[in-house]
């Protein structure tokens, strides 16, 4: 396959570190971003610090992050193929409880983090005519759990599933394809050691590891026909749930 150039944003730890290892390790070039530069720095010293590795550590709500790592990747690798809009946020609070604060602390990494990070990325990729953008969802957004209130971080990521469509829209013609990945619950660092209590939200009845999302994250990216899409990668979770 053709080597690629990828911006993976929210990479130091978790599913973000997982995918970018997933494109360095089958040989692209990877532009790994964080808000902490500490945890980015030492993923980068983690994976080698190679030829095929850069980095920016940066807020992905604020533009400027976005265009930076558009650049870096220019100026080191020569273009820009894939982004994925990995950085995100998730919580818990009951509907009635949330105030401003609360709700804009979602909209602002999540929704605006992919926004406008996308929005650094499609110039250079209209030049290329050829482009992918992945966001990352959550099949929560069409399968809502009572017991588990999360009002806040749902709406922002329902947001994200609605730019993919029409983004995927506008941009079609030029070849440049949106699509979003829907994990479900994944054993990552954030889960600590509970992520199997959360087994039976999938019809498979196991939590994923990273190399599933990785995996169809590369699978998208490398594919030229496949766009407006928003994949679930749950084990089940967004058709159903054992009881």
């Amino acid at each position: 396959m053709k080597k690629q150039t990828i911006i993976v944003t929210g990479a130091a730890s978790g599913i973000g570190k997982g995918i970018a290892k997933y494109f360095l390790d089958r040989g692209d070039n990877v532009v790994i971003n964080s808000l902490t530069p500490s945890a980015l720095q030492s993923t980068y010293k983690e994976f080698g610090a190679g030829d095929n590795l850069a980095m920016f550590a940066g807020d992905v709500s604020k533009k400027q992050t976005g265009e930076e790592l558009v650049k870096i990747a220019i100026e080191k690798f020569g273009s820009v193929d894939v982004l994925v809009n990995n950085a995100g946020i998730f919580d818990s609070k009951p509907f009635l409880e949330v105030d401003e604060s609360y709700l804009d602390k979602f909209l602002n990494t999540n929704l605006k983090g992919t926004y406008f990070t996308t929005q650094s990325v499609i110039p250079q990729m209209l030049k290329q005519q050829d482009g992918v953008v992945i966001n990352i969802g959550t099949p929560l957004v069409n399968h809502g759990l009572g017991g588990w209130p999360a009002s806040a971080p749902v709406s922002s990521k329902g947001a994200i599933h609605a730019l993919t469509i029409q983004l995927a829209a506008e941009f079609g013609k030029q070849n440049i394809r949106i699509n979003t990945i829907a994990p479900g619950v994944i054993r990552t660092p954030m889960h600590g050691d509970k992520a199997d209590q959360s087994a039976g939200l999938h019809l498979v009845n196991r939590v994923g590891e990273i190399d599933d999302v990785a995996e169809m994250v590369y699978t998208v990216a490398k594919s030229s026909f496949i766009t407006g899409s928003i994949i679930n990668v749950d084990g089940g979770k967004g058709a159903g749930h054992n009881l």
